[in-house]
């Protein structure tokens, strides 16, 4: 028997831009800068966890449509940079966005999101998947 799989084309590009990312920072150019993310998964839930420094909780935002995780950022700058003349500039901008593909098997209805430190963990549960029950043949 032949196993369908769902085609998931923007997931072949978000492995293209984090392989063309990768190419850049060998060279020393770093491209515009978006929170550093982790992706795990245990036997219960899949976990994100973002890094966002200097952000506080009240600047972020959390959004699920549709078996896709969207996290947003924006903070208010106390100084214009128009004031600042920058040599180097590597720190988060203003705002971001970063958007995670979540499987189909989660429960979007139980996502609970903490913030500590700087990492915002948004942890998404599993479902609990149907148990095959015997059923009896009625003569």
């Amino acid at each position: 028997m032949t196993a369908l799989i769902r085609w998931a084309p923007f997931g072949d590009l978000e492995l293209v831009d984090r392989r063309m990312r990768r190419v850049f920072e060998d060279f020393g150019i770093a491209p515009g800068q978006l929170p550093a993310a982790d992706l795990y998964e245990t036997d219960t839930e899949l976990v994100v966890e973002l890094d966002v420094p200097g952000f506080d909780e009240k600047d972020l935002a959390l959004e699920v449509t549709d078996h896709t995780l969207t996290v947003k950022g924006e903070r208010v700058q106390e100084t214009e940079d128009a004031e600042r003349t920058f040599h180097l500039h590597e720190r988060l901008e203003k705002h971001f966005e970063r958007k995670f593909t979540l499987p189909a098997d989660v429960d979007l209805d139980r996502v609970k999101a903490t913030f500590e430190v700087g990492v915002l963990e948004v942890r998404v549960p599993k479902m609990e998947l149907a148990k095959p029950r015997k059923i009896e043949i009625a003569a």
